[in-house]
This record gives C-alpha cells, sequence and structure tokens, in this order.
C-alpha cells in the first residue's frame, strides 16, 4: 500500500489541466498478477533465462562500455575511446529494453534475483552507468558521445545530421521513453525517467518546426510511441506535439521513400509498405495520435492502413512482413511460406498497433489481429526455456535449411524486444471505459481496477488457450457497471476481420456465458447482442459472483484467398488461437511429402513432450504420403499426419522440415524419389 501511495504522489507532480486521454483506458500491468498455466512459465522464463541473458550479453558486447567510455571522454575530451565489438548506432538501446522487461517482470515477482543479486539493485546500477554517459544539456548518444572528434561512421558530423538514414540518435530515444515510463510505474523511481526526460526536452529544444530547429524526422521510428507514452505519464503536451511533429513531417524532409514509409505524408498513406519493424512502429505511433487528439484524417489513414494488412499482408501465423529483402512488407497477396521474413520485431509491432487501435475504436477484432500474432507469430520467436531467439519465422523450411532458433544476434533487436515485451503481457488483459470494463484475454490472473470510479479486484482462472473454459470470480468490491467480455473471432467463424482467409470445414463452433451458475437471466441482468465482437453484460455485481464462460475449441481447417498463390491447393490447421504445423519428430516421412485426404478429419492427439518442461496437444488426421518408386511411378501410402502448435517447433532438432500450408491436392504435393544404387550411378534424380 505504502508503494502504491508513493506511486500515485510522484504522478500528481506531473499533473496539469486538460490532458488528452485514450477513449478507452488501458488497466496497467502493475494492476494484473499472473498465475496462469500457459504464461506463468512464459514469465518465469524471462526472469530466470531471457532477462539475465540479455544483461549478460549487454555486458559481454560492450553495450555498457560504450557508455562509461562516454563518460570518460566528457571528463577528458582529448581522449578517444574505440568502437567496442558488435557495435551498431542503435546498441544503446539493449539496455533500455532489458531494462523495460525487467521492470515489468518486478512487478510479478518483486523479489527476482539477477545472479543472487536483488534484480532491482542490479537495474539500478545499470541506470547510474546509462546516467553518467549523458551530455549536460541531456544529449544522450553514446556513438558520439564518447568520440566526438571521430563518431561512429554512421553518426554524421553533428547532431540529427544522419539521424534520417543511420544514426538512430530518435530511435533510441523512443526505447529509453519506453523503458523509463515502464520503470516508473512498476518501482515509482524517477532515477531513468529522468534521465529520459532531460533526452527528450533535448529533442524538442533542437528538432521541431520553429527556425533554429532541425527539420528532420527519425530514420527508424518509434520515438513517436514513447514521446506519446511520456505524455501520457507526466501530461505535457510538448511530448505530443513533437510525437505529431514527426508524423506530420514525414514525406516532407529529404527522406521520401517507401522503406522508411517516407513516400508520402502519413495521413495520405493506405497501403502498408516498406520495412515492416519501421512500418509498425509508425502505425502504433499513428494510433496513438489519432487516439489522443481525435484527428480524423490520422484516423482514417491508419485505419485504411490496417485494412490493407488484415486483407492482403497478414500471414495466418500472425506474421507481417513477407520479404528478406529490405525486411518488408511484399505486394499484396505476397505472402510465400519458406521464403517469409515476418521478423519477430515486427510481429510485436503489429501487436503495438491493434492494442493501440483497441484502445481508441473499442472494438474486439483488433484484439483477435492482436491474439493470433501473439500466440503464434511472438511466441515462435522465442524458445520456451527463454534461451533462443528467431529473427525471421518462415512458415515452412526444409532439413537443409537447417534452422534453428539462435543465443544471440550481433544486431540483437529481436532477443531484447523479447525481453521487454513477453513480460508486458499482464498488461493487455483488461480496458475500461467509464462505466464499462472490458474482458480482453484469457488467462489466470487476479487484477485490481476501477470501473464507474469504484474498485473492484476479479480473479480469472482458465487453461486458455489449450481449453475453452474460463471462470472469473469477482472477489472484492463490486457495483453496478458493464462487463464486455471478447467473443474471439475463431469462436464466431471469422478466421481474420477479412477474407483472406476462412473456415472450410463446415463446423459452427458455440460459446455460452453463465452467471452464478445459470443463464444470464434475472432481476438486473441482461445479456445484450454480440456488439463489435464484445457479449455484453448490465448488471449490478457483488463479491462473490462468478462468471463461467464457455468457448467450443476443436481444430479447425482453414483455406486462403485463391490470389495468395503460395497457399493455393494448401491447408493450414488451427484450433482456438493457436495455429499448428507439421514437424518431423512426429511423423514418419518428410512433411512436404503429405497429401490430405479429400475430406480431411481432424482429432486431438495424445500430448507431445516438446522440453523436459514442456507438452503440447497435437491433432491428427489421416492423409497420404507420396513417392516416386524405382520404376518412376507415383506411389501412395495411407499414414497419420501429427501437428503441433506452430509456436512450439524447432525444439528438437533440424533432422527435418516443417510446414504450416499442407497439400490439399496433388498440385501442391511432393514426392520423395526411391531410387536404387544403379539409378544413382547412372545419373537419375540429381
Amino acid at each position: 500500500m505504502k508503494k502504491i501511495f508513493f506511486t500515485l504522489s510522484l504522478i500528481l507532480t506531473f499533473s496539469v489541466p486538460s490532458v488528452a486521454q485514450y477513449p478507452i483506458n488501458p488497466v496497467p500491468f502493475t494492476s494484473v498478477k499472473v498465475s496462469d498455466s500457459f504464461w506463468s512459465p512464459r514469465l518465469k522464463a524471462s526472469r530466470d533465462v531471457t532477462v539475465p541473458l540479455a544483461f549478460d550479453k549487454c555486458e559481454e558486447t560492450g553495450r555498457y562500455t560504450n557508455f562509461t567510455n562516454a563518460a570518460k571522454c566528457m571528463a577528458n575530451p582529448a581522449q578517444e575511446y574505440p568502437d567496442t565489438a558488435w557495435t551498431f548506432t542503435f546498441d544503446d538501446t539493449d539496455p533500455y529494453k532489458t531494462i523495460e522487461g525487467a521492470s515489468y517482470l518486478l512487478q510479478t515477482y518483486p523479489k527476482a534475483l539477477y545472479h543472487g543479486r536483488p534484480l532491482d539493485k542490479y537495474v539500478d546500477s545499470v541506470i547510474a552507468v546509462i546516467a553518467s554517459g549523458q551530455e549536460p544539456d541531456g544529449y544522450l548518444y553514446t556513438a558520439r558521445t564518447k568520440a566526438p572528434h571521430k563518431p561512429h561512421s554512421w553518426a554524421g558530423s553533428k547532431r540529427w545530421e544522419k539521424v534520417e538514414v543511420l544514426s538512430h540518435e530518435f530511435y533510441n530515444l523512443g526505447h529509453l521513453l519506453e523503458a523509463a515510463c515502464a520503470h516508473y510505474q512498476a518501482t515509482g523511481k524517477r532515477n531513468l525517467l529522468d534521465v529520459a526526460i532531460r533526452y527528450a526536452d533535448c529533442v524538442c529544444r533542437e528538432v521541431g518546426p520553429n527556425e533554429g530547429q532541425a527539420h528532420v524526422v527519425p530514420g527508424h521510428q518509434i520515438a513517436e510511441m514513447g514521446l506519446c507514452k511520456l505524455y501520457v505519464l507526466t501530461k505535457n503536451k510538448k511530448y505530443l506535439d513533437e510525437a505529431r511533429y514527426f508524423l506530420d513531417m514525414r514525406g516532407k524532409t529529404q527522406r521520401r521513400d517507401a522503406y522508411s514509409q517516407a513516400h508520402k505524408p502519413v495521413i495520405e498513406q493506405n497501403e502498408a509498405v516498406g520495412h515492416a519493424v519501421r512500418a509498425e512502429y509508425m502505425y502504433s505511433g499513428m494510433a496513438d495520435v489519432a487516439a489522443l487528439t481525435g484527428d480524423t484524417a490520422y484516423i482514417s489513414a491508419i485505419d485504411r492502413i490496417w485494412q490493407n494488412i488484415v486483407e492482403k499482408k497478414y500471414y495466418i501465423t500472425g506474421g507481417v512482413g513477407a520479404r528478406h529483402d529490405g525486411e518488408a512488407f511484399g505486394a499484396n497477396y505476397e505472402l510465400p511460406n519458406a521464403s517469409a521474413y515476418c521478423e519477430t520485431c515486427a510481429q510485436i509491432g503489429n501487436v503495438y498497433t491493434n492494442y493501440r487501435l483497441f484502445l481508441l475504436h473499442g472494438e474486439a477484432k483488433y484484439y483477435d489481429v492482436l491474439e493470433r500474432s501473439l500466440y503464434n507469430g511472438v511466441l515462435s520467436g522465442v524458445s520456451i526455456q527463454g534461451d533462443g531467439f528467431f529473427y525471421p519465422n518462415p512458415l515452412s523450411c526444409t532439413a537443409e535449411q537447417q534452422y534453428a532458433r539462435k543465443p544471440w544476434f550481433g544486431c540483437a533487436c529481436c532477443p531484447s524486444n523479447i525481453c521487454r515485451f513477453i513480460p508486458s503481457i499482464p498488461g493487455y488483459v483488461y480496458a475500461v471505459k467509464d462505466n464499462t470494463l472490458f474482458i480482453n484475454m484469457f488467462m489466470g490472473n487476479t487484477a485490481t481496477m476501477k470501473v464507474g470510479g469504484k474498485s473492484i479486484t476479479i480473479k480469472q482462472e482458465t487453461l486458455y488457450p489449450n481449453n475453452g473454459d474460463i471462470k472469473m470470480t469477482i472477489v472484492k468490491g463490486g457495483g453496478e457497471f458493464t462487463m464486455k467480455i471478447r467473443i474471439p473471432g475463431w469462436v464466431r467463424g471469422e478466421v481474420v476481420p477479412s477474407d483472406l482467409y476462412s473456415y472450410v470445414d463446415g463446423k459452427k463452433l458455440g460459446y455460452s456465458i453463465n452467471v452464478n451458475g445459470t443463464q444470464l437471466t434475472g432481476e438486473g441482468m441482461k445479456l445484450l447482442n454480440l456488439d463489435n465482437g464484445y457479449a455484453t453484460i448490465q448488471a449490478k455485481w457483488k463479491k462473490g459472483d462468478v462468471i463461467d464462460i464457455h468457448f467450443d475449441m476443436e481444430p479447425r481447417l482453414v483455406k486462403a484467398n485463391d490470389k495468395v498463390e503460395a497457399d493455393r491447393n494448401r491447408l493450414a490447421v488451427e484450433r482456438g488461437p493457436l495455429v499448428y504445423c507439421a514437424e518431423w519428430p512426429d511423423n514418419s516421412a518428410d512433411v512436404s511429402t503429405y497429401l490430405l485426404n479429400a475430406r480431411p478429419q481432424l482429432a486431438m492427439g495424445q500430448n507431445i513432450k516438446i522440453t523436459p518442461d514442456h507438452e503440447v496437444q497435437s491433432i491428427t488426421t489421416d492423409a497420404q504420403v507420396l513417392s516416386v518408386g524405382t520404376d518412376g511411378k507415383l506411389k501412395t501410402a495411407d499414414s497419420k499426419l501429427t501437428l503441433i502448435p506452430y509456436y512450439a517447433w524447432d525444439h528438437r532438432g533440424q533432422k527435418g522440415g516443417m510446414d504450416v500450408w499442407l497439400p490439399a491436392s496433388v498440385q501442391a504435393a511432393s514426392a520423395t524419389h526411391v531410387t536404387t544404387e544403379k539409378q544413382k550411378d547412372n545419373g537419375f534424380f540429381k
């Protein structure tokens, strides 16, 4: 209680009148304590493995040394300090992102340790190192400060000179702001927040529309998101104005290319283009500005771009960014599988964008997209143990590709992004608007929030996503308010909010909601029709009320729009929010040689141990394995095909392949050649 009072008292020091807010208010991560059988192990892996690993790598690769060298150089400007190994101009962000993740974790695990030392104390020591590298006027960018006479080749000869190209000065600012706000919310401490505010103030002074200011925009976006977050926290409108300036000026400065989404002003854009991570960060910033200002031009633009993604550029796994070349969005319906890029950072960015669009519009479809990206595209990016990472996330691979998660990367944006994102999950479960509580995600937790000015504590119990039953209990407080429970698109027969994918098995799933053991009838309680994807319950709630939710959860067959060339004559399998794939350890033949039956029948299979501590529910179906015999004729053999959740693939070695989209006709199928030694000698099948 003392800690909560302390945090609130600090927030009051920022308050000024007439501050804009989101139309819907998020319930912060600090209010939600997760106790979920699916997510708790992930959070524990972040605490015990991922965040400590990231801090270790920051030390090993000279991230901290960059700040201390900057401090030494400010004390002795004649001395120059060389670049450390693996140095990029955005290396400063790796400590920022790791601190952000550690801050979220401290809410779930307040006594967390880092190599036997209290995690909060270690974080404070890292913040002190970061602060030491800040210049007196607030500028914080070690690539220049540690060697002012010979800065990093990407940094330019003076501040902001190459910020639209390679310097990443504003990108670093954005991640610093995100980390500082999270750390302050989690701990009530201002040590990192003050550092971040000083850098933000420096940027606001030196960059903008006025005479004498630099008229530039971020080459790599995210400062827009960070500035909006700082505005919401401090109530200082200049930060929102700076975010708005960065967006308003895009396409009007020297940088005018589609790769960086600067090919035209943002309010004129209507298609997702260019580098997918930069794009999603910019779209998140646009959604922030749209929600915080109500600007109709911004709202129309971000709505158009979102529609383009979900209608034409969105993988069934929730991935975005089809091309390795430029880590970019492809053309409409360009969604290759084996060569899919689907960078982990882009999937995280897609979650950010859809979350903000929900806060703007209050429609369940944004959480449907968010959930698909989260449970598939994002979770694929990190191993279950928390110690391995994908940069791209393909939907198909062969044994020859030897595709595997890596323990780290020289360009470490994806691992450090995972560090900050996974621990933030508790902040996505609930939201509030006036007298309405939104239940957006289903996971075991206990949360306290204010609805209609009254405090309420809810406990949620579930085995979701492996089971469609959710029990919610009001354990404290109550009052008359509306509860909106998201009915996921996959329950309502909608794969995604467009015709890009559709179910083809003819099944119709149902759902039910009971209060205190009975259907929603009785005095003072009314179930309205589905409203924007939500079941809406109006009631006078009291302590002890129990809401039981049931979603039918069956394996489903999915077909892609025929305009997606890579998926023609193929089907995918999913159950609930989880997309499934066929992987080599569970099948007797190369997975690419399986052909689904004409009328595939899906069934739940046995649990499969993926790691020593993690089992998944499998799905099976009868299929045929194709081969070419020694006589050159196509042969088939009946076989059982086993599938596992996509997020769990690549945990058991690289001896074989993986496929999400499975051949449903001979046109899409492959066959293994069965050759004799004589045929090999004669050069057959080379």
